[in-house]
């Protein structure tokens, strides 16, 4: 499965900068496009200053659109209501998870210690994905 455009929305640099180079180990070529927040990152896809995303990968905590406020306007947009959401947060609160899911996200990764960690996150969610499809 071609899965090479990845929009990262986080407002942490240092963690999108680390996420896109696991992606583009884990895939390959790939194509990494950022938000520094839900609202920006609305306004990207609404817009069309990027192209529809393979995956979202989506932190919870941010300034002025969070994850949870983003992950409910995406899914109620018809073009991009079938692209997976992945919830990429350093929060591990099983509330947080099941909400998440609840609201359609496709998985939940708790940000890892580690590149080889986050590599072997990638794997297994991609891998989940081909399964589903």
């Amino acid at each position: 499965m071609s899965r090479n455009k990845f929009f990262i929305i986080d407002d942490d640099a240092e963690d999108t900068e680390l996420l896109a180079d696991a992606l583009c180990k884990v895939e390959g070529s790939c194509q990494c496009f950022t938000a520094t927040n839900g609202e920006q990152g609305l306004q990207k896809l609404k817009e069309g200053l990027i192209p529809i995303p393979d995956y979202i990968f989506l932190d919870l905590n941010m300034p002025r659109l969070d994850g949870r406020q983003f992950l409910i306007k995406i899914k109620r947009i018809k073009v991009f209501s079938q692209i997976p959401i992945i919830i990429y947060t350093t929060s591990s609160d099983a509330r947080d998870r099941e909400e998440t899911k609840r609201l359609g996200a496709f998985y939940f990764l708790t940000k890892p210690d580690s590149f080889n960690e986050i590599c072997k996150g990638l794997s297994i969610i991609f891998s989940l994905h081909d399964t589903a499809i």
